[in-house]
């Protein structure tokens, strides 16, 4: 993993990460500074970031906004008080409310990002100020410490770029923590066209079969947040197995960047649901499909990696690939 500390210290009132990547200083620079790459990568996995406003300048502003599984909103505002680049750029960082105006009742803090060689390639430190121990304080008790982590981890297929990250590695899977996991799979295709074939039923229905031998003759979904959907599948004459089902609700769900929240439970079971967070990402007309799966707990999680659905959900992206050819 790219961050290698983080630390806290309550008589200098910082946190400082530091981070090591294997690219020059400037590629990590453009990485940090364009609005289009910080969106991959600033907000932790499952609160993806979107830049409204990036005036990189000194004076100028940024605003953002991080979205959850569930759709609630956390605002972010930067204000650019030096830049000297590919080395460093300082900003005031603060909370925001909708209106993108800085909330008064979350503390703001002093940020540097410096960007220095390394005998890896490039090392970024990243060094919070904070005006009292409370603010510090508060903001580790939010998962600060954590969030940043998860967050700069997920730079690696940002800096290599998606057919780098990903091409002809097929189906791969990440475990985050104890609840969650991410899979991912490069599909040579925009993204507007793997949007369909994910959530139009007819389309779904050639290609959601796991292991070869299977149907899906149910396929209902509505997009829409708040409702359902339903698939079902059935084993084929001489296929072992018994017909099964998984039903949902979309928790949310946002075309414009693609990105579509539901819950997920096995028809006919009583154990609580996962949540899964499907997400699309183009560069170079290929597309990175990515799903964060939250698990209600370690055990759940286990069970269900154990049962070999990494296989199934290769074997489903082959045929996917068939038909976006």
């Amino acid at each position: 993993m790219p961050v290698t500390s983080v630390t806290t210290d309550p008589e200098s009132l910082t946190m400082t990460l530091v981070a090591e990547f294997p690219v020059t200083v400037e590629r990590l620079w453009s990485a940090f500074t364009e609005p289009d790459q910080l969106e991959r990568f600033w907000g932790p996995p499952g609160w993806p970031a979107r830049f409204t406003r990036h005036d990189f300048a000194v004076g100028g502003t940024a605003n953002y906004h991080m979205t959850s599984p569930r759709g609630e909103r956390s605002g972010g505002r930067w204000e650019f008080l030096a830049i000297d680049p590919p080395r460093s750029f300082e900003v005031i960082d603060a909370f925001a409310l909708d209106d993108g105006s800085v909330n008064p009742d979350l503390p703001s803090m002093r940020m540097t990002f410096e960007f220095l060689e390394s005998p890896v390639g490039a090392e970024l430190r990243n060094t919070t100020y904070f005006t009292s121990l409370e603010g510090l304080q508060q903001v580790v008790e939010m998962g600060a410490v954590e969030g940043a982590t998860m967050a700069f981890n997920q730079l690696d297929r940002v800096l290599q770029g998606l057919r780098e990250f990903a091409a002809g590695k097929g189906t791969q899977m990440d475990v985050l923590s104890d609840t969650h996991v991410r899979f991912t799979r490069l599909l040579e295709a925009p993204r507007e066209v793997v949007w369909k074939a994910y959530t139009t039923p007819d389309l779904v229905q050639r290609w959601l079969l796991g292991p070869d031998g299977w149907s899906m003759p149910v396929c209902e979904i509505d997009l829409r947040e708040g409702g359902d959907y339903r698939y079902g599948w059935e084993p084929e004459e001489g296929v072992d197995g018994a017909p099964f089902g998984f039903h949902g609700t979309t928790l949310h769900v946002d075309p414009d960047v693609f990105r579509w929240v539901v819950t997920e439970q096995m028809t006919g079971m009583d154990h609580p649901p996962t949540v899964n967070d499907l997400q699309l990402v183009e560069e170079d007309g290929a597309t990175l499909l990515s799903i964060l799966v939250e698990y209600p707990d370690k055990a759940t999680r286990d069970m269900v990696l154990a049962t070999g659905m990494v296989d199934g959900m290769e074997r489903s992206f082959e045929r996917l690939e068939q038909i976006l050819g």
